[in-house]
């Protein structure tokens, strides 16, 4: 069976659209970090909600929920293409591996940054 790309402009980007929700349910119901970090930005909006944080504070929320949650995915994609690839333990796997956490651990961080600089003056 041949894969056919369909051209048309709203019904290719409907199937884009499709697919993408697709793999962000699969994220959120599979992966356990995923949904780990998808709680966290649960509990994260739910706090603004209840801190009244504002619009800008809004909008800085909500980017680092979603770099978190976007680097979040593309770490899985490259643990499961590597696993895929070479399914044994490899010095160069792990390698890449660790490299996709570190991305993550990155965004975690600036993440946390984020929260801390946001919701310490509420506490205070």
């Amino acid at each position: 069976m041949e894969f056919q790309k369909d051209n048309t402009l709203l019904t290719g980007r409907l199937k884009s659209v499709k697919y993408a929700y697709q793999g962000a349910l699969k994220l959120i119901t599979t992966e356990h970090s995923v949904m780990v970090q998808f709680s966290i930005g649960i509990i994260m909006t739910i706090a603004g909600f209840y801190y009244h944080i504002s619009s800008t504070e809004w909008l800085i929320q909500t980017m680092a929920i979603g770099m978190v949650m976007s680097i979040e995915g593309l770490n899985t994609a490259v643990e499961k293409i590597a696993d895929f690839i070479h399914p044994n333990y490899h010095e160069r796997i792990g390698f890449i591996k660790d490299i996709a956490a570190g991305a993550v651990f990155f965004a975690a961080l600036t993440a946390i940054a984020i929260g801390l600089i946001i919701y310490i003056p509420k506490f205070l």
